[in-house]
């Protein structure tokens, strides 16, 4: 009896946006949170690198340390905020090798050792949750671990990145080009000094990587995700995109076929009418299309400490009920080897700029190169840009914008490579898929 009233103990590691509002909300709401979960709870210790540097009026210092493993070993759920893949990873898999169950918001960590720990939760009867790892507050890690199950997902896109998702809107609304877009973000605190993971769209990659593995029962890790950023993206890609109904917006997808699996990261042109089109700044949203519930859109704050430590304290309630309880949750099967889709299979179809030399005949050269290849194009459109030089030409510069039917990746980059070696073409083209 006396093991059924005891308070079950939270061990935090790190205590920084994230952490230190998962600590707020264990502490100001630790009378509620003991009647739903059925038994008290308490943070038993907090680790961190400096804890003098720590000073928040709800954190008792006295659970402030450097010691990580000592938290670890002490502690009935371990809460994993530290980020990173190394140290992370032992701390996570000593918690559970010791006992005790894991809460993380590491999406860096399960895209590349996913498979691992899920065995390793499963080894130890313990649990792993980790609902902050796609999307922040969004729920939608539990729906592919548990409402869907008697379901088949057929495909998933979402915004999974507010960074990015505010800087093409910010493009979009104000008409502002990316650099100046990023350092807004940047003032607003929405975008890291080095930004290189949002931008880049590794940090979606993640998400990407989680999102397959759950929703197709098989091993897809960080590697398998190909990725594309946003930082070609130009204010004319996204005039263009407004003048067709149409907006840019960063795009994880993950889907599956007959040739396997598929985990991509890239920006899009989507119709202004598509759910996708209305998330706006830093909102997170994932768009899930399943065989018998059809389509599902899940919606919400995708960052930010309070919004992201909601996910993570529920998370925590969810696993402090199963120990109270003496259970865990359903363990993560993985008993699918789908083999990873090769990039030839991938079919789209795609807006095309190029910066040509404004000459006649410039236009069925191109043309020419596109039906070589079997490349078919659905729309042209010029646009003068007479401030635009190429050293050595003294004419005028045009932006020519080509929109293909459907037609496959490969091709597509290839025919656009051979495109780029005519004399009349100059600079880098921009490639965005239109999303049918």
């Amino acid at each position: 009896m006396a093991e059924q009233n005891a308070p079950i103990r939270v061990g935090l590691l790190g205590a920084g946006t994230v952490g230190s509002q998962t600590a707020r909300l264990l502490v100001e709401q630790k009378d509620e949170l003991a009647q739903r979960i059925g038994r008290p709870i308490e943070l038993s210790g907090i680790a961190c690198l400096d804890p003098e540097e720590v000073d928040f009026p709800w954190i008792d210092k006295s659970l402030l340390t450097s010691d990580t493993m000592s938290v670890v070993k002490n502690a009935d759920i371990v809460v994993e905020l530290i980020g990173g893949t190394g140290v992370a990873r032992t701390f996570v898999l000593e918690a559970m090798n010791n006992g005790a169950s894991v809460v993380t918001a590491n999406k860096a960590l399960l895209a590349k050792y996913g498979p691992e720990l899920y065995k390793a939760a499963q080894d130890n009867d313990v649990d792993i949750y980790f609902e902050a790892a796609v999307g922040g507050a969004i729920p939608i890690v539990r729906p592919l671990r548990e409402s869907l199950v008697g379901d088949q997902v057929k495909d998933m896109l979402g915004i999974v990145n507010g960074t990015t998702n505010y800087i093409l809107d910010e493009m979009t609304t104000k008409g502002l080009d990316f650099d100046v877009a990023l350092k807004d973000a940047q003032a607003k605190g929405y975008a890291e000094a080095d930004p290189t993971g949002d931008i880049e769209g590794y940090d979606a990659a993640n998400k990407a990587a989680i999102m397959a593995t759950l929703g197709f029962h098989t091993n897809v890790g960080i590697d398998d995700v190909t990725v594309e950023g946003i930082t070609h993206v130009t204010a004319d890609d996204i005039a263009a995109a407004t003048a067709e109904g149409k907006v840019v917006k960063l795009l994880a997808v993950v889907s599956k076929d007959e040739h396997g699996v598929s985990a991509r990261v890239y920006p899009a042109l989507i119709r202004n009418e598509h759910p996708l089109a209305s998330v706006r700044g830093s909102f997170n949203a994932v768009f899930v299309r399943a065989e018998y519930a059809d389509d599902l859109m899940f919606y919400g704050r995708g960052a930010g400490g309070a919004p992201t430590a909601s996910a993570v304290v529920g998370d925590i309630v969810t696993v402090a009920r199963h120990i109270a309880s003496g259970c865990t949750g359903p363990a993560i099967r993985m008993y699918n080897d789908y083999p990873i889709a090769p990039l030839s299979t991938s079919k789209a179809a795609f807006a095309v700029r190029f910066l040509i030399h404004d000459n006649p005949g410039v236009l069925a050269q191109i043309s020419a190169v596109f039906a070589k290849n079997g490349v078919s194009i659905n729309g042209v459109n010029q646009d003068l840009k007479p401030t635009l030089k190429d050293p050595g030409y003294d004419g005028e510069i045009q932006q020519l914008r080509l929109v293909t039917h459907m037609t496959d990746e490969t091709t597509l980059r290839a025919t656009v490579a051979e495109v780029c070696e005519l004399d009349c073409v100059t600079g880098d083209p921009s490639i965005i898929r239109v999303l049918d």
